[in-house]
């Protein structure tokens, strides 16, 4: 298929790509909705990086806390724009009349899932931090590797998936 010309096809979103925009889209507005209700409790100093262990290795002022949702906006935005235009993606050689409908639909979920783990690891980080801020527990735990492992086993059964697309 020529590579310059892609078809442009219109394929209706999947339930798990809608259950996984449901998740995303609840976690981004909950991350912003609490951190604006405690905002005015917030201590001067809350954690603003942390180590590869979790654990807090620089404290910054609160309105640091606002980088955050900044970005998980912005990311979701130019990923949702992204998604929705699978033709533009990058596809093997091997793309072909047969095998676009598979190759764009896996392109297009694998953006979908990855864009949604994203706002719930960006909200799970300014909860974290919110809640290390008051003197809860002083690292991310063990909870924050399950998210990025999610996030990374989501790009490796898609690329494994790709793979397989004949």
């Amino acid at each position: 298929m020529n590579t310059y010309y892609r078809p442009v096809l219109q394929i209706e979103k999947s339930t798990s790509e809608r259950v996984a925009n449901l998740f995303g889209y609840i976690s981004l507005v909950a991350m912003v909705v609490f951190l604006l209700l405690k905002w005015s409790s917030l201590p001067a100093e809350v954690p603003a990086h942390f180590n590869a262990v979790g654990e807090v290795d620089r404290w910054g002022s609160k309105y640091e806390l606002l980088i955050l949702p900044v970005i998980a906006i912005l990311l979701t935005f130019f990923m949702e724009l992204i998604e929705r235009y699978p033709h533009v993606h990058n596809y093997p050689e091997r793309l072909c009349e047969a095998n676009v409908h598979a190759f764009y639909l896996n392109s297009r979920q694998m953006l979908n899932y990855m864009k949604n783990i994203i706002n719930v690891l960006f909200a799970f980080l300014v909860y974290e931090s919110i809640g290390i801020s008051f003197g809860d527990d002083s690292s991310l735990g063990f909870s924050f590797a399950i998210i990025l492992i999610a996030l990374f086993a989501i790009m490796i059964w898609k690329i494994i998936v790709s793979s397989k697309i004949k």
